[in-house]
């Protein structure tokens, strides 16, 4: 700075002089000025702390909220931009949660095995090792109000005694009403009352409101006891309560039971269970003969073909020639036709139930498909698909074949036109068109479907499709 004021002093004349003459000699000082402006502008820019923090993200459209499985970073640690912090467990999957910057990982505000909603903080990441003991502080403020309770501090108590509010004396009330003019109020009951048992009105106190005669004023006047249904003065005096709705029936538990909160995964197949039922559904089954296909598959499964890549292929060969039945009804309002066929599966996984999704399941080939859902079962079952991989269904297969379940009906999944149910092939007697009876392989399959934008027709269209692939089936193969 004594360099800078001794070059500041050579070239600035006086401030009085430079107004007289020429304003050339005044030219360095705002440069100077304005050197020193950007100078001290880039010093608090760079001396400026940087601490952000890491949100809980949004992996799925339904997800809102995330489970910290495991903290892949310590508290201390450095991190680098893209490098892997945290493993969230979503509704449907556990993913890797990434940095989008380069610092220091200074706190951990949500620790492992506890849940946050989504776009909470998690973790607070410092740039540089003196901003440490600063976002820790912010990081405890931050789980200050989901670790302490508040609990509402009575007011305090005052020195003198709030005044009581005077009730007003029915003795004196009768006093200020015979001391005016002789104006007796009283209900018609009670005049009545009072002309049986012969009471003179005028001797009854009253202790009803605005010094009004009730009835059972007059019965305790003539010295009889007051009867139960004698209310309607304390009826008029008094709003009738709104009735309150019933409360829901609480079962009591059973002894020995045990309550196991839901899981990320389970409460999201719950939510959308529960959004279903809001679509107006109807099911369609159909019987489909399968020796062809049960051939076919005992052919290509040495090659790594499963049945459910067969099915799923025929399924997409049939939405082709029947797009309706891979439409949506997203608003109540329009149909909304999808360009590509992506079919999603049911797979039952530990904990809950997830539907990897084959997308563009028409083009791939048969032994590609296969290949590739042996790779989406394996990702779902360790819990790492993708979003897209698991959301993007356009129609769904569930098949419980493999089980020996002859038929069943499916739930239809939200966002979905229809979901198709899979029974087992179980050996049949059928008569054919000459009446000669044989044994032959069988599978029922239902389909449940909007009905606001799939009819009766429409599926029974498809299902007869189907049933042609099935029964012939070497257009599968190529």
């Amino acid at each position: 700075m004594a360099s800078l004021s001794q070059f500041l002093s050579r070239t600035t004349p006086p401030l009085s002089n430079s107004l007289i003459s020429t304003p050339l000699p005044l030219k360095p000082f705002p440069q100077a000025s304005s050197w020193k402006l950007s100078h001290s502008r880039r010093r608090i820019f760079t001396v400026q702390s940087k601490i952000r923090e890491i949100f809980m993200p949004a992996l799925s459209s339904t997800m809102t909220e995330g489970k910290i499985v495991s903290w892949i970073k310590s508290e201390g640690d450095v991190l680098s931009k893209g490098e892997s912090v945290v493993v969230v467990e979503s509704d449907k999957a556990d993913m890797d949660v990434e940095t989008f910057y380069d610092g220091i990982l200074a706190a951990i505000v949500v620790p492992e095995g506890e849940s946050a909603p989504v776009g909470a903080p998690i973790g607070i990441l410092a740039e540089t090792e003196d901003e440490i003991a600063e976002a820790k502080a912010k990081a405890s403020s931050a789980s200050t109000p989901k670790s302490e309770v508040v609990t509402p501090t009575p007011p305090p108590a005052t020195s003198t005694p709030a005044p009581a509010i005077s009730q007003p004396d029915p003795i004196k009330s009768t006093e200020t009403v015979s001391s005016g003019p002789k104006k007796i109020v009283a209900t018609p009951y009670a005049k009545k009352l009072a002309k049986q048992h012969k009471v003179d009105i005028n001797s009854v106190v009253p202790t009803g409101p605005f010094g009004r005669i009730t009835a059972e004023d007059v019965e305790k006047a003539a010295g009889i006891a007051p009867s139960k249904n004698v209310a309607p003065a304390v009826a008029t005096s008094a709003p009738a309560a709104s009735p309150k709705p019933a409360a829901a029936t609480i079962l009591p538990p059973i002894p020995g039971s045990t309550v196991v909160p839901f899981t990320a995964m389970q409460g999201a197949v719950s939510k959308n269970m529960i959004e279903s039922l809001k679509v107006p559904t109807f099911r369609v089954g159909y019987p489909i003969t399968t020796d062809a296909l049960d051939a076919l598959y005992e052919k290509v499964k040495p090659k790594g073909v499963t049945m459910t890549a067969l099915l799923a292929k025929a399924t997409a060969m049939a939405l082709v020639q029947h797009p309706v039945v891979n439409a949506t009804c997203k608003d109540g309002k329009s149909f909304t036709y999808n360009s590509n066929i992506n079919i999603a599966v049911a797979v039952a996984i530990n904990g809950g139930l997830i539907t990897p999704v084959l997308q563009d399941a028409d083009k791939m080939d048969l032994y590609l498909l296969s290949q590739k859902w042996k790779e989406l079962v394996e990702k779902a079952r360790a819990k790492q698909l993708q979003p897209h991989e698991y959301n993007s269904g356009t129609f769904t297969l569930s098949n419980l074949g493999m089980f020996g379940v002859d038929r069943f009906d499916a739930i239809l999944p939200p966002g979905q036109g229809a979901i198709m149910a899979v029974g087992a092939s179980k050996p049949t007697v059928v008569a054919d068109a000459d009446g000669f009876f044989s044994v032959k392989s069988k599978m029922v399959v239902n389909v449940t479907a909007d009905h606001r934008i799939i009819y009766g027709a429409d599926l029974a269209g498809f299902l007869q499709t189907f049933s042609k692939i099935i029964e012939n089936p070497e257009s599968l193969t190529f």
